[in-house]
């Protein structure tokens, strides 16, 4: 069997599932979040009764963090509700906005958008906070209110997306009727050049596919390639599957997955047993593509979908007005070093804007130093404009006054995971995806650049 058929026998209860077969999958954790966390709340509500209980309160996470910081009054509205039902039901990993439990947020725009406005526990952009706070064990099951669940798929884990009936059936029942799907294998070689990442390769498999063309199926990476990649790497490939349709991304367990977890595990006092799976010699795939990423180059999708690739160096002739790291995908220390390496010493020549995933990755920003400099100070210095309120901010447009939004037609250069028309605000602004570096250099120069011109 696959790794994503194997996951999905183990949590049925069977020894062995094929392709098509529809079974009843057993939830680890349940994700949601501000956005669908009400709608799913509704759901269980209205199909189980108002006073009743969750299947297991452990298995519940509740991260606001979609709509977070705006002004908007029904979008902090949404907070208040999850805070409630989080009272009622005495669930323990709900990761407010603010340390008051019987408060209200409200987002005060008068202080602006640079400075922090959040409590001790809130946790930043649900997918990157998951794994941060324990809650990605290799060989479980993870279901989530929002496409991009299936990021924990690096972890070795069955990990995608659903709406809010599953997820408040879920909440009820601990269970979910899945269809297994095909899989298909990208198996890496080799290892990434010198001004390549993740993003790269994440986006060279799309372009040849096909925004469709892994719908409802696994897309399982594996081979030596994978193993030079550490965790962030893995997660930025498996957070994208879905825009090739997939309907989960999953990667093998190895000494860099499990010295992640337990340290999270261990720090956040979360579940720490677990058993991944392992590879089998003997599996089947609908598709199966061999990947050498030491010839792989920086790569751009182009508007309107993440399959029009095209390399950066490719694209001059496209001037952009706006320069944009942050989100799941490119929001994590590791994106920020990156982008950095490019920008020091140097000035931006369009507005960038930056937005750390969560609270941890501003911390370790503000006190990683490159000579007498924070990294922090020096994106600041190159004309960042820096937010210290994690959160999806601009990545999925928001409210008009959320940071980074695009409020007119322009171009946009980023290091997100979509690029429809209207994702990252006005329905006429085109959004170019690329690699934190690619991001970086077209930002110096106003066009899109390859990286590898500064490296």
């Amino acid at each position: 069997m696959t790794l994503t058929e194997k996951l999905l026998a183990r949590a049925s209860g069977k020894a062995h599932v094929a392709p098509g077969e529809n079974v009843w999958v057993s939830a680890d954790v349940l994700l949601t979040h501000d956005v669908c966390g009400p709608g799913t709340i509704g759901v269980f509500k209205r199909e189980f009764g108002k006073t009743a209980k969750v299947w297991d309160k452990n298995k519940i996470v509740i991260i606001p963090d979609h709509y977070i910081f705006t002004a908007d009054s029904l979008s902090n509205r949404n907070v208040d509700i999850l805070r409630t039902f989080v009272q009622e039901q005495g669930l323990p990993y709900f990761y407010d906005v603010i340390d008051d439990p019987n408060g209200y947020w409200i987002f005060d725009a008068s202080r602006g958008q640079l400075k922090k406005q959040y409590g001790s526990r809130y946790a930043g952009v649900c997918h990157t906070a998951l794994p941060a706070k324990g809650h990605t064990r290799p060989g479980e099951i993870l279901f989530g209110t929002d496409s991009h669940t299936c990021m924990a798929g690096a972890f070795n884990m069955f990990a995608t997306g659903i709406g809010n009936t599953d997820a408040g059936f879920i909440m009820g029942t601990g269970k979910l009727l899945i269809k297994v799907p095909q899989t298909m294998r990208f198996y890496l070689e080799g290892a990434l050049p010198k001004g390549v990442m993740a993003k790269d390769v994440v986006l060279h498999v799309i372009g040849d596919i096909g925004s469709d063309g892994a719908t409802y199926r696994a897309m399982q990476y594996e081979g030596p390639g994978v193993h030079t990649m550490n965790m962030d790497d893995r997660m930025t490939i498996a957070n994208m599957a879905i825009e090739a349709g997939g309907k989960n991304g999953v990667f093998p367990a190895d000494e860099k997955t499990f010295a992640y977890v337990d340290e999270r595990t261990k720090r956040n006092g979360t579940k720490s047993d677990y058993t991944p799976v392992e590879v089998d010699k003997d599996q089947s795939f609908v598709y199966d593509d061999t990947i050498d990423l030491s010839k792989l180059e920086p790569t751009v999708a182009q508007h309107p979908d993440p399959g029009h690739r095209a390399l950066a160096k490719e694209l001059g002739k496209i001037q952009i007005d706006r320069a944009y790291v942050g989100s799941c995908t490119g929001g994590k220390t590791s994106d920020f070093l990156a982008f950095a390496e490019i920008l020091k010493g140097r000035s931006v020549k369009v507005d960038t804007f930056g937005v750390p995933a969560t609270p941890d990755v501003v911390h370790e920003l503000q006190t990683t130093k490159w000579g007498d400099t924070t990294v922090w100070s020096l994106l600041e210095s190159a004309g960042v404009q820096m937010t210290e309120n994690a959160s999806c901010a601009a990545c999925l447009g928001g409210p008009v006054d959320t940071f980074g939004r695009m409020n007119k037609p322009m171009n946009c250069i980023s290091a997100t995971n979509r690029n429809f028309p209207g994702r990252m605000g006005h329905k006429e602004s085109k959004v170019f995806l690329a690699s934190p570096y690619t991001v970086a250099a077209s930002a110096l120069t106003g066009h899109i650049t390859d990286p590898r011109e500064f490296l």
